[in-house]
């Protein structure tokens, strides 16, 4: 075969480090966002934080910011960048080259005091490192174990006790069977079934009612047991926990009342009298953390006209440090070159940081503009909307809404919701229309709360309702939508 040379033309994409930064950052939910900054902080000693009294912030769009280069639309767009595009925004150049030159211009934007970037929610280093100190707060088994302090009992008694104690699970419950407890134990002790059942009395007794059942229905007669005798229809409540609770679950009220020999005013009471119990008596004792979502926008009603903007609380604030910044200027020398990679990797995240914010906001002005009905009337007037209708709105790629919609929250005066909450499918109407699936949702919602509850809707009953009103909804869909919403099925919504 004869060897030959071809020339071949061909395009690829070429993402820069700073587009793969930005994308990176795009899709990070606050949370992730603030770590990662924190991150680079650490590791860059051009970057800082900006304080409060040093300049106020400014807000967008950023005066004497340069605005997104070509590429970054682009790479916004799914197209691919140019070949320049590859090359350093910056006028920097790159840190690779001996003669690296730093200009004061290129960083005087950054560090200087009024082009401090972000919210008013920045403070000094040693206020960011406090946290509010927790409340120490007794467990469950610390407070069995108080309990059982305070009984006359042996030490081998104590023990076999205190052994039942830390099987304990959260809710209170011994789950693992008392075979695998006693074999927990040396032969020295001599374990038989009757000290493990002894011990058991033991932690039933103690507070609160209910400890140390193994399953629910123990637990609910435990608490029954330590109620007064004299409790109206105690003992038609122990029958039901103790053999026909699937019944009671079931809200099988016909069985309920031939089993009890009552009415139906019986059975209610019967029913007041279980549900009033605790069935997970050691989950008030457990170690809860609220998570508390930081919304990414605010949107307010300024003079009738729906307004989106960005939560400077969520906004990093960042700058350069001035004192590396002047170090670079004076010095022009070969030896900096680490410093200014670390200059130039610094502007490249404040204003990855900030291009981030600015296409969050566009995103959620544009999910304000379409979905106005829903800010004055509720989940009912939600719109149906899909990611390519913001994507053509805004010249930007589908993948870019997925990112800036994905784990970013808006703070409304209905709630707050995260960004895809106004996305979903729809369905078809008598009149050629389309209806958002959050509105028929809310449909079925209310229309649920409104039924009579002696004869609830069934599925098909609310389709048929939902036709009428012009919204032609299949059995089996609204079946999706209240399994969805986590309402029983109408068998589970009977009620005396």
């Amino acid at each position: 075969m004869k060897q030959t040379l071809q020339l071949k033309l061909s395009q690829h994409l070429t993402l820069t480090p700073q587009l793969q930064q930005s994308i990176r950052l795009l899709q990070l939910s606050t949370m992730e966002l603030n770590a990662e900054v924190d991150r680079l902080l650490q590791e860059n000693p051009l970057l800082e934080k900006a304080e409060d009294d040093e300049g106020a912030p400014v807000e967008f769009p950023l005066a004497g910011a340069t605005p997104p280069s070509d590429s970054e639309a682009r790479a916004e767009r799914g197209e691919e960048p140019d070949r320049a595009d590859t090359e350093p925004i910056y006028d920097t150049a790159d840190a690779a080259n001996s003669g690296a030159e730093v200009e004061r211009a290129d960083f005087e934007d950054y560090s200087s005091g009024d082009s401090d970037w972000g919210g008013n929610s920045g403070s000094d280093d040693e206020d960011d490192g406090f946290y509010p100190q927790q409340v120490a707060t007794s467990t469950l088994r610390d407070h069995l174990n108080r309990q059982l302090a305070e009984l006359t009992l042996a030490t081998r008694d104590r023990q076999i006790v205190s052994a039942l104690i830390d099987a304990l699970d959260d809710d209170g419950y011994l789950s693992s069977p008392l075979d695998e407890i006693a074999g927990m134990f040396s032969q020295e002790f001599e374990i038989d079934p009757d000290d493990l059942n002894i011990a058991l009395k033991y932690v039933q007794s103690f507070e609160p009612g209910g400890v140390g059942a193994r399953d629910a229905a123990e637990c609910l007669a435990l608490q029954l047991k330590s109620l007064p005798e004299t409790t109206p229809w105690r003992a038609e409540a122990l029958k039901v926990v103790c053999g026909h609770l699937a019944l009671l679950a079931a809200r099988d009220y016909t069985r309920l009342k031939r089993l009890l020999h009552t009415d139906d005013a019986g059975v209610r009471a019967v029913r007041s009298l279980i549900t009033s119990l605790n069935p997970r008596p050691g989950a008030s004792f457990a170690k809860t953390e609220a998570n508390y979502v930081i919304p990414d926008v605010v949107v307010r009603k300024v003079r009738g006209h729906w307004i989106a903007s960005l939560n400077e609380a969520a906004m990093p604030k960042l700058r350069l440090n001035r004192i590396y910044a002047d170090i670079l200027t004076r010095n022009r020398e070969s030896s900096n070159q680490q410093l200014s990679a670390q200059l130039q990797e610094a502007k490249w995240l404040i204003r990855n940081v900030q291009q981030r914010f600015e296409t969050i906001l566009r995103v959620a002005q544009a999910i304000v503009e379409r979905q106005r009905r829903f800010f004055e009337h509720g989940d009912v007037a939600m719109r149906p909307m899909v990611l390519r209708e913001i994507a053509e709105m805004l010249d930007l790629h589908e993948s870019t809404i997925s990112r800036v919609t994905t784990q970013k929250y808006m703070l409304t005066p209905r709630g707050t919701y995260e960004l895809k909450y106004f996305f979903g499918s729809h369905v078809a109407t008598d009149t050629g229309g389309a209806a958002s699936a959050t509105a028929i949702r809310a449909l079925i919602r209310q229309l649920i709360a409104a039924e009579n509850p002696k004869t609830p809707l069934t599925d098909s009953r609310i389709a048929d309702l939902l036709g009428d009103q012009g919204i032609l909804v299949a059995r089996r869909t609204i079946a999706k939508y209240r399994e969805a919403l986590q309402i029983p099925p109408v068998n589970l919504r009977k009620a005396l």
